[in-house]
């Protein structure tokens, strides 16, 4: 029998975005897994695809949020999909706490995440 994502491990995944870790966070992908960011010169942001390239944008986005947290996270998993409601809180330039509201967009191949696509708020 094949396992299928849960709630619980979904959400383990979205902590893992607050681990500093990229390994962390590439384990959860599929080996043909997408990650596409929410900010990048492309229509979906900046897209990543298989692990060693996930690796590396999660490692862009930590090295660009030393000290960013998300909280207040939502979970929604429901068959082979689900989503994440976030608040990402971080630094500005002038070291001002600034809080930016974003959700995800997953799917899932069993326990396994396949895509996740980020989308932020952007104040203005």
């Amino acid at each position: 029998m094949s396992k299928s994502m849960t709630l619980e491990r979904a959400a383990e995944f979205g902590s893992a975005w607050n681990s500093g870790d990229p390994d962390l966070i590439a384990s959860f992908f599929t080996d043909d897994g997408i990650y596409h960011a929410s900010v990048g010169p492309e229509h979906l942001g900046m897209t990543f695809v298989g692990k060693d390239a996930i690796r590396k944008g999660a490692r862009i986005f930590f090295d660009r949020f030393p000290h960013g947290r998300f909280e207040n996270l939502k979970v929604v998993v429901s068959g082979n999909i689900g989503t994440f409601e976030w608040d990402f809180v971080a630094s500005d330039a002038t070291g001002k706490s600034v809080t930016t509201a974003g959700c995800d967009l997953l799917e899932f191949r069993g326990d396994m995440v396949v895509k996740k696509n980020a989308f932020r708020k952007v104040r203005g």
